[in-house]
């Protein structure tokens, strides 16, 4: 007999990769990567402070807002140019701006007083406008607060010479700073508030003329 036919072995089917090509870069783009890099990475550190500075002014106009006191002097000052205002001519520009003229000249004003006339006496023609139109004082005020926030910062100093401590617990201890604030008194090492209530009330001594 013949010898056997030897079988031949199967092949695995051999996937020929080609070789891996490299791409050179150009000598410019060496320099101009990181660059771009950094300028990826200023845009969004961009990005996340514009987002912080609105989420802070959010709060913070939201906490204003909640303020009973706010734009308080703002108003009253308003409110007395107003009144002396004769009716016919409360649509009148030019007699608005001579009354707003008229009552910071007064001697009598507070101090409170003569800081709004300080800030409003270079916007008069800017208050003259929405007071022609009827505009109450609570939005005047507010809307030239936009152009400079200090006017409804300007608040009375709250007098605590007849509250018992029962009165002034019922503060928040914002407002007990505000008071201390206003006073030129800082509560240093006060943490409860308990201790801010005292030193308002150990404080009375110092507190203004202007208060109520």
């Amino acid at each position: 007999f013949p010898p056997p036919t030897p079988t031949p072995r199967r092949q695995k089917n051999k996937i020929h990769k080609d070789p891996p090509t490299f791409h050179r870069l150009h000598p410019l783009q060496y320099y101009l990567i990181p660059f771009l890099n950094l300028f990826i990475t200023l845009i969004n550190n961009m990005r996340a402070s514009s987002i912080i500075s609105a989420v802070v002014m959010l709060v913070s106009s939201v906490s204003a807002s909640n303020d009973p006191r706010e734009c308080e002097v703002c108003m009253k000052v308003l409110q007395e140019i107003r009144d002396t205002i004769p009716k016919d001519k409360q649509k009148h520009k030019p007699s608005i701006e001579s009354a707003m003229g008229d009552y910071c000249a007064r001697d009598t004003n507070s101090a409170k007083e003569r800081k709004i006339c300080y800030y409003i006496d270079p916007i008069k023609r800017d208050i003259a406008q929405p007071f022609s139109l009827g505009m109450t004082v609570e939005k005047v005020c507010k809307r030239i607060n936009k152009a400079n926030p200090e006017i409804c910062a300007v608040k009375f100093p709250v007098k605590t010479e007849k509250l018992d401590k029962k009165d002034l617990s019922k503060l928040r201890v914002k407002q007990l700073k505000s008071i201390l604030l206003d006073r030129g008194v800082e509560c240093k090492g006060c943490v409860e508030k308990e201790e801010f209530i005292k030193k308002v009330q150990d404080t009375e001594h110092l507190a203004g003329a202007d208060e109520f």
